[in-house]
C-alpha cells in the first residue's frame, strides 16, 4: 500500500465533514480527498433511480483520478440507495453510512425515537429493516427536512443561521403523534451533526445519535495494518460542478486546503 494513497470521502455537499472529523482524530496523517457532488445537490430531492446510477458512475471517475485505498459514502441517502451498486462496481473497500437506529434504541428510555434525515432517506425500506432488527419495541417518528440540509450548507458558507430557523425545520417531528415523548433523535443525514449545538439549544433534554464516530472506527479497522505518511498532507476538496462553496476557512478546519473540480 502506498502511504500516500488517500481516503476518499463522498457526499452530495458538506455533510460528510461530520464523518471526516472523527476519522481525522483516529488517523491524523491520513491523506484525504473530500468529494462533494455539488452538481447533483441536494440528493434528498432526487429519485432513487437517479442516485442509484449517478453515485457509482461518479465514484468510478474519482477512483480513477485519485487511486484511493478506501472510499467512504459519507451520505445516508446515497448509502441507503446506492451502496451495493458501488460495492459491485469498485474493486476497493467501500464504507457506507446508515442511520444509527441501533445505538439510539440502546439509550432511549421512552422508547420513542425521532429519525431526522432527508426525505429520501427516511422513506427507505432499509430504515424499516433497521427498525425491525434493532428497535422492535420502539416507536419511530420520521421527519425529512431538506431545510436543515440547506441550513448546514449555509453555515459552512459563512451565513448566519439562527437557532429559531433550525427549530422550525425540526419542530414537525416533535409535533407528530407521540412526538412529545421523543427522548432520542437519530441524525440520519451527515449534514445534521454540523448543527448539533443548535439542535441541543432548540430541543434541550433530547439525546442525539449519529454514525460518524462508528464509521471512523470502521475506517481505522479496515486500514489498521497500512502505512501512512509521517506528516499530514494537504487535504483536497473536490466539487463536481459550480456550487455555493463553503468558506475556505471552514474547510481548513478539517485539514482541507486545496480545491479542485471534476
Amino acid at each position: 500500500m502506498d502511504p500516500n494513497a488517500p481516503l476518499l470521502f463522498f457526499d452530495s455537499g458538506v455533510g460528510g465533514l461530520s464523518v471526516l472529523e472523527p476519522t481525522r482524530k483516529l488517523l491524523p496523517t491520513a491523506p484525504i480527498v473530500y468529494a462533494a457532488d455539488s452538481a447533483g445537490f441536494p440528493y434528498g430531492k432526487r429519485s432513487e433511480a437517479e442516485i442509484a446510477s449517478r453515485v457509482p458512475a461518479l465514484l468510478g471517475r474519482l477512483v480513477e483520478r485519485f487511486h484511493p485505498r478506501l472510499a467512504v459514502i459519507a451520505c445516508n441517502t446515497a448509502s441507503t440507495i446506492a451502496l451495493e451498486h458501488v460495492r459491485s462496481a469498485l474493486d476497493l473497500p467501500v464504507v457506507g453510512t446508515v442511520p444509527a437506529i441501533k445505538p439510539a434504541a440502546e439509550i432511549s428510555k421512552t422508547r420513542v425515537i425521532g429519525v431526522l434525515g432527508t426525505e429520501a432517506t427516511v422513506r427507505q425500506p432499509y430504515v424499516d429493516d433497521l427498525a425491525a432488527k434493532f428497535a422492535g419495541d420502539c416507536t419511530l417518528i420520521r421527519h425529512g427536512s431538506p431545510e436543515l440540509v440547506e441550513l448546514a450548507e449555509a453555515r459552512l458558507a459563512g451565513d448566519e443561521v439562527s437557532v429559531a430557523a433550525i427549530k422550525a425545520a425540526t419542530q414537525p417531528m416533535f409535533d407528530a403523534t407521540d412526538g412529545e415523548k421523543i427522548d432520542t433523535v437519530v441524525l440520519a443525514c451527515t449534514h445534521f451533526p454540523l448543527l448539533i449545538e443548535d439542535l441541543r439549544a432548540a430541543f434541550p433534554g433530547v439525546k442525539y445519535v449519529d454514525g460518524g464516530p462508528g464509521i471512523a472506527r470502521r475506517i481505522a479497522w479496515l486500514t489498521r495494518d497500512q502505512p501512512w505518511p509521517a506528516e499530514t498532507p494537504p487535504g483536497i476538496t473536490l466539487f463536481t460542478g459550480p456550487a455555493r462553496e463553503p468558506l475556505l476557512a471552514s474547510l481548513a478546519t478539517y485539514g482541507l486546503s486545496e480545491v479542485q473540480f471534476l
